[in-house]
């Protein structure tokens, strides 16, 4: 056995394999992987093994796609068979927004390359007579997955991974894991069987790896505690059953009839797929229990829970309606074991918070499908630096260690697992442990009819309903088309344009950086030029392949010290790789000292026409006419003033496009400056405005946003933001950058869609001669055209204002031209606006 690898690769079941077997075919020829048990004696070995192609992720639904290509292969290089039932699946709809949700599903999954098609009730009926199809709207169908045994795929690719030179140690348990400065030290101790349980023995050896992975499964919560962090993956429990032999069935394949696809029926919250002349059965039903919140029992092995029969009676007798022949089908087998969530259904993939070297594959809900693929591009983050798609969206650091605690991840993650058939609206907000993070004026925008999105467990306001609405308006008012907020958002976006209103930004993530390895420091990790002092600049920090890793409002506050403003969903992202990045840079600038000051100061955001008619009459200024003015306050500058009572750091910014300030106050004053600005905004007609309004404001002015059109995808350059480059200096990523060239651009959309609906960013786009060449973005309504409107990536040469597309809305195509770049006052005329 080793005691010095490249990299140790600590879990032994789908994920883990994967890894290592993906690690060595990328080129690293020194790598183990350690198990505890036996492989799959986890989640795997008791998983239905299903292979869904997507989901309204764009990274998971490629990750789900290269598996389901992956495993079709492993067979031709193992020589193992890996059980791939290649039969499809079958997503069946019962009601028409069921229907209008794979239909933002399917103009996804075209995206990324993944072929559907649709079925009417009478079709499915006559392909599949079993099913009864009379109250049904119609199905979704992939021909290309199915489902495949999780032992023997795991297998064929441990057999893959040792071909290739990994090394692989069963009954071998990490207990302890240092950091040295150079590389990792991970105590391990073997594992021995004693009267039915695994226990330690007294031999444990210590072994050294440059990097470091973990796919410990239920485990997660004890690896975490190792690590000295907090991960939110902690098992629920999931339910499948095996029904005996279903007669019909049984004649049906005699007769020589192919294998029913998986059949999902996602309003009965199940799916159900052949076994042996009868049916698995598996079920998401609510009050399933999360387990093992505080670790997994040294007892705990290859084992299942008591079944709870009550707990899954309605999906199990809807399963006898859906197919009837099955109805006198006993009971043959059930197995109810814990499979990790995360609050978001999206597993944990990336570095970990404040570690180098460091990798987490932690929370998989659906392990088997997400193996292959998470082997394959976390492999590219590791030895390459960056994978090909953008891995964001599955960065462990979306939790933050500041507030993420055990409980929230256990009721967040019973949630997710009954939401898994809910109805996933794009403006889907989920109750379960909210309100957890208010700013003070929370009380005061509720009483006002705001209805709350959460982000990074802020909750921060969507837009404002009417004020005597239950608290179910918001859930009653979401669609996948226009929903009953959609006047309300629209209303707000007018203010803004014609008059002035108010956005609480509290969110926004706030870093301070100063000492006198600031400025060089700076200079090298962002793209731009760095402002002068009293002024801001926006700019980005790139990636080791010149993609683009943060968007950043810079303002500088002296000559070494500087104020960050960034995206309110990605603190802890953009905190953990700026620290990292300045840990490796201070030998060569000097002391840099780094602040998270996120919560030490709010934001309110005032926009529009009358916006400075409204500040005027609260400033506390010699001169309060020309306090504001563009002499003394010009547009992207920063002055500290004072509201009333409330000093207030305020930037002559507006992400609407509008003449308008971000006020930063202290977080302590917030509510006296919110009632400040409520009575003084009154008579200029000051309307409170959601986040909702102001993304759309956002798109008129082909503002990019970080998540969105800025992502480890694409270069700034990419997005088509030369004037953000400075081409003059060095700086983290630029030979990179360069070196990609333009691949794809960004570009502004306007377009003639359905009169009930508008993007929301996930859709495919075409030529008019129906050519797939690129994608959307972000999506919503402009106020100032009257029209849909969105951004997204196509084609170089297609990013040309007045390129005619198409954009697949609804399962149709509509027409779309490629606007100017900001539309909405191209010249930036109203946002320099004097008074």
């Amino acid at each position: 056995m080793k005691t010095q690898v490249k990299a140790l690769v600590v879990g032994g079941g789908a994920v883990g394999t994967s890894i290592a077997y993906h690690l060595a075919k990328a080129g690293w020829d020194d790598v183990m992987l350690i198990e505890r048990d036996e492989l799959t004696s986890g989640s795997t070995w008791h998983a239905a093994g299903l292979l869904p192609l997507f989901n309204m992720s764009y990274a998971t639904t490629h990750i789900h796609k290269y598996s389901v290509d992956f495993y079709k292969e492993l067979e031709a290089e193992t020589g193992l068979n890996a059980g791939f039932a290649v039969v499809g699946n079958l997503r069946m709809a019962q009601t028409q927004d069921r229907m209008d949700e794979y239909m933002l599903y399917a103009s996804t999954a075209e995206t990324c390359g993944v072929d559907y098609e649709w079925l009417t009730p009478d079709q499915i009926k006559e392909r599949w007579p079993l099913i009864r199809t009379d109250d049904l709207k119609g199905a979704i169908y992939h021909t290309e997955d199915g489902y495949i045994n999780p032992a023997d795929v795991t297998m064929a690719m441990a057999k893959g991974a040792r071909q290739r030179g990994v090394e692989i140690v069963r009954k071998m348990q990490a207990d302890a894991f240092h950091w040295t400065g150079t590389h990792w030290e991970v105590t391990c101790t073997k594992m021995i069987e004693k009267g039915g349980n695994l226990v330690p023995s007294d031999e444990q050896v210590v072994i050294t790896a440059e990097h470091v992975v973990t796919a410990s499964g239920n485990h997660a919560q004890r690896t975490a505690k190792m690590l000295g962090i907090k991960m939110p993956a902690v098992p629920v429990e999931h339910t499948f059953i095996v029904m005996d032999q279903d007669p019909e069935l049984v004649k049906w394949r005699e007769a020589g009839n192919p294998e029913h696809p998986v059949v999902r029926d996602a309003d009965a919250q199940s799916y159900a797929r052949e076994e042996r002349g009868g049916w698995i059965l598996g079920i998401y039903e609510k009050d399933a229990p999360a387990r093992f919140e505080h670790g997994v029992p040294d007892s705990f092995r290859a084992d299942l829970f008591p079944l709870d029969l009550d707990r899954i009676a309605e999906q199990y007798m809807a399963m006898t309606e859906r197919v009837p022949s099955c109805a006198d089908s006993g009971l043959k087998d059930d197995f109810n074991g814990p499979i990790c969530y995360t609050p978001d259904g999206n597993p944990l993939v990336g570095p970990a918070p404040g570690l180098h070297n460091m990798w987490l594959a932690e929370g998989f809900s659906f392990g088997i499908t997400a193996g292959g693929g998470t082997g394959y591009y976390l492999a590219q983050m590791m030895v390459d630096g960056e994978a090909e798609i953008d891995m964001a969206s599955l960065d462990p650091k979306r939790y933050s260690q500041n507030w993420m605690t055990t409980e929230f991840a256990a009721r967040k993650n019973e949630e997710c697992y009954d939401h898994v058939y809910v109805l996933h609206h794009p403006d889907e907000e989920r109750p379960a442990a909210r309100p957890l993070r208010t700013a003070p004026a929370f009380d005061r925008q509720k009483a006002l009819g705001a209805q709350f999105g959460w982000v990074n467990g802020w909750e921060r306001p969507n837009y404002y309903g009417p004020v005597d609405a239950p608290d179910t308006f918001d859930h009653d008012a979401r669609s996948f088309r226009r929903g009953g907020w959609w006047q309300y958002a629209v209303d707000e976006a007018k203010a803004i344009r014609e008059g002035v209103g108010l956005v609480d930004a509290t969110a926004f993530t706030k870093h301070v950086v100063k000492g006198p390895g600031a400025t060089q420091f700076l200079d090298w990790f962002t793209c731009n030029k760095l402002p002068k002092v009293g002024r801001i600049n926006l700019t980005y920090a790139l990636t080791s392949h010149g993609t683009t890793r943060t968007e950043y409002t810079i303002v500088r506050n002296g000559e070494d010290n500087y104020y960050l403003v960034s995206a309110g969903a990605w603190t802890e992202y953009d905190a953990d790789y700026l620290r990292k990045a300045a840990d490796e840079k201070m030998a060569e600038f000097g002391y840099i000292e780094i602040q998270d000051v996120t919560t030490q100061w709010g934001v309110f955001a005032i926009a529009g026409p009358k916006s400075r008619d409204v500040l005027k009459e609260i400033i506390n200024d010699a001169d309060p006419e020309t306090a504001l003015s563009n002499k003394r306050f010009p547009w992207l500058s920063a002055r500290q003033i004072e509201l009333g009572m409330c000093p207030v750091n305020a930037i002559r910014v507006a992400y609407t496009g509008e003449l308008g300030w971000e006020l930063h106050h202290p977080i302590e004053m917030q509510n006296y400056l919110w009632d400040l600005l409520m009575s003084v905004g009154e008579k200029h007609d000051m309307k409170l405005v959601g986040a909702r309004a102001q993304n759309w404001l956002r798109l008129e002015k082909s503002y990019r946003a970080f998540g969105t059109e800025l992502g480890r995808d694409a270069t700034p350059a990419e997005a088509d933001l030369p004037r953000f480059i400075d081409n003059s200096k060095e700086f983290h990523g630029k030979a990179e950058m360069e070196a990609k060239g333009i691949r794809v651009k960004c570009c502004t959309l306007l377009i003639d869609g359905p009169a009930d609906a508008d993007p929301w960013g996930r859709e495919v786009l075409y030529t008019p001669e129906g050519t797939r060449v690129g994608r959307l973005t972000s999506g919503g309504y402009s106020v100032a055209f009257k029209k849909s409107i969105g951004m997204g990536y196509v084609t170089p040469e297609l990013a040309v204002e007045g390129t005619k597309l198409k954009v697949k809305l609804q399962d149709k195509l509509w027409d779309a031209v490629v606007t100017c770049d900001s539309p909405y006052d191209p010249k930036n005329e109203t946002i320099r606006k004097d008074g």
